[in-house]
C-alpha cells in the first residue's frame, strides 16, 4: 500500500512552518506558547479587552482563556483591572515588559522580511505577500468551519 506522497506546495507550506516556528523559538526566552503570543498580539491591535472578549476573538474556551491569562500575568506581560461599569469584570492590557517582548518578536519578524526582501523583486515580494495573505484568510476561514 502506497501513502499519499505530500504535494510539493504541501512540502514548501511544512518546511516554512518549521523555519519559522525554529526561529520565533530561538528568541523566546520567556516560553510563550502560540496561544499565550496570540493573546499578547490581540491586545497589541486592540487594547485593552475584558477576558471572554479575549477568548471569544481567539476561539478559546473560557477555562483556556484563564489559564493562559494567568501565566502571563505571573510572567508580568499583562495586568487585568477592574472595570469602572462593573467592578467584578478585569480588562486585560499589556504591561511594559508585554510590550517591550512583543517588540522584540517584532524586530524579529522584521529581520525576517529583510532577508526574504534581500532574495525577491519588489515584484516578487508584492506576490509573496499576497498570497500569504490569501492563504491565511483561506486557512482562518476553514478553522472557523471545523
Amino acid at each position: 500500500m502506497q501513502l499519499n506522497q505530500p504535494s510539493a506546495l504541501e512540502n514548501a507550506l511544512s518546511h516554512l512552518q518549521c523555519v519559522l516556528v525554529a526561529r520565533r523559538t530561538r528568541i523566546n526566552p520567556e516560553q510563550i506558547t502560540w496561544a499565550q503570543y496570540d493573546v499578547l498580539e490581540i491586545l497589541r491591535i486592540r487594547g485593552p479587552m475584558m477576558p471572554s472578549i479575549i477568548g471569544e476573538t481567539l476561539g478559546m474556551s473560557r477555562s483556556t482563556t484563564s489559564k493562559i491569562l494567568r501565566v502571563l500575568k505571573d510572567k508580568q506581560l499583562i495586568e487585568q483591572t477592574a472595570r469602572r461599569e462593573d467592578r467584578r469584570e478585569q480588562t486585560t492590557s499589556l504591561t511594559d515588559n508585554g510590550e517591550e517582548f512583543l517588540a522584540c518578536t517584532a524586530k524579529n519578524r522584521r529581520e525576517a522580511a529583510e532577508i526574504a526582501a534581500s532574495i525577491l523583486t519588489l515584484g516578487e515580494q508584492s506576490i509573496f505577500a499576497e498570497l500569504c495573505q490569501k492563504v491565511a484568510l483561506a486557512l482562518q476561514e476553514n478553522q472557523s468551519e471545523l
